[in-house]
């Protein structure tokens, strides 16, 4: 079956509105991150700014695919761009003459706004894809890599972004810059989205977000423990581990710490998401059937586990910030972020695989509240177990998640196996 021309297009446009949404993302988590922590904020401080960002991300997607299925995927876009804005020019109002205890409620006010901005974006993008793909020779897995992986590539280009700009321009010029980017570009979406994207229906109900699939279920079960191994150490333990080896503590040596940082976060996720973007080559989907990559999402899984296992041992062994230690953990975790990021690929497309077209933005939406739930403990986790235990706890801790949902994995079962049984 051929692609539709006016198909082709809303996917085009969908995954440069993406982009542009993930680009802004990455730049503003590593301004709050790197800003705040310069003003003194604790390892807990600095994970209850992203707190609510979480929060409101679950909450959002288990709203957001109703009112996608109810108003149009365009609609839930064109809004989650608009909130971007929104939250980027709030945060430029941020007064350093606050007291520590306001500056964090209203930074994770503001980041709650975001959360929500972000997740209304990514529930639409990916479930236009279900939509728009052509529907033989993996031309699913193949389009749902490209956007996925394209945007945590963008996202991981973002990072350094955030950093520079912090060191360039300072928190309030960085973050004005990007809101009146990213709305010249919402104009821009709003002007030229083709056709293709369904409009909606008014009949939706709420009660369909909650899927009886016992697939979807599992799926969103092991998403929750997959990015909440990756958040642990991801939000806040490595860039302070990271920071407290690089910087000297004078103003030049932040700035380079800012940008070394930086570009490590940048460096993980554009890896992330050249591998995500790959990953139907590396499995060679196009000629396996749909029970043989599930059970490679088992699989993977479980090689994943490996990695952070080591990792535990190595800063077991230094707990201390060393030279040595810290080459181990670069080299650790960009093996450690080509294998999650095999991981990931095989969800996002197992999800669209399990979910009917009629009920996509519903099964989307409540399989990444579970994402986003796996986001805030992993974020709770990152600042709570490194001020505990420093990072051997925070690594051992990503081990027993990974290990979780490796084990939740192996519960997925083959729908054409089931039916013929």
């Amino acid at each position: 079956m051929s692609q539709r021309p006016e198909g082709l297009s809303a996917y085009i446009a969908v995954t440069a509105a993406y982009w542009a949404f993930m680009l802004t993302d990455g730049a503003l988590r590593m301004l709050v991150l790197l800003h705040f922590h310069t003003l003194g904020f604790s390892a807990v401080q600095l994970a209850y700014l992203f707190i609510l960002y979480e929060v409101a991300g679950m909450v959002t997607n288990l709203g957001a695919g109703w009112i996608a299925a109810r108003f149009g995927l365009t609609s839930t876009l064109y809004a989650g761009l608009g909130l971007q804005v929104v939250a980027l020019l709030a945060l430029s109002q941020l007064n350093p003459a606050w007291g520590i205890g306001l500056s964090v409620a209203y930074v994770m006010g503001v980041q709650g706004l975001s959360g929500v901005a972000k997740d209304l974006a990514k529930m639409s993008s990916k479930s236009a894809v279900k939509l728009l793909a052509p529907t033989t020779g993996g031309g699913l897995f193949r389009w749902v890599a490209v956007l996925t992986g394209s945007k945590n590539a963008v996202k991981g280009v973002g990072f350094l972004l955030g950093a520079a700009l912090l060191a360039v321009f300072g928190f309030v010029g960085a973050v004005l810059g990007m809101a009146i980017v990213l709305a010249v570009i919402l104009c821009a979406v709003v002007l030229f989205m083709p056709s293709g994207l369904p409009k909606g229906r008014k009949g939706a109900k709420f009660s369909e977000v909650f899927s009886k699939s016992a697939n979807v279920n599992w799926l969103s079960a092991a998403r929750v423990f997959l990015f909440g191994a990756r958040d642990v150490w991801f939000v806040v333990g490595i860039p302070i581990y990271f920071y407290a080896v690089l910087s000297d503590g004078s103003e030049a040596g932040n700035r380079a710490a800012f940008f070394m940082i930086g570009t490590f976060m940048a460096l993980w996720i554009i890896l992330y998401g050249v591998v995500q973007a790959n990953a139907p080559k590396i499995l060679r989907a196009n000629a396996r059937p749909e029970g043989e990559l599930i059970r490679a999402a088992r699989t993977w899984a479980g090689l994943l586990f490996v990695v952070p296992a080591a990792l535990t041992l190595a800063v077991a062994m230094s707990p201390a910030p060393e030279m040595w230690l810290t080459v181990t953990l670069v080299i650790g975790l960009l093996v450690f972020g080509g294998i999650f990021a095999v991981n990931s690929s095989l969800h996002s497309y197992l999800i669209l695989a399990f979910t009917k077209s009629e009920r996509v933005t519903m099964d989307v939406g409540f399989y990444y509240m579970a994402n986003a739930a796996g986001r805030l403990i992993g974020t709770l986790l990152s600042g709570l177990t490194y001020q505990i235990g420093g990072l051997p706890m925070v690594m051992g801790t990503a081990t027993v998640m990974v290990a979780l949902s490796a084990l939740i994995a192996g519960r997925l079962t083959d729908p054409a196996t089931a039916q013929t049984a």
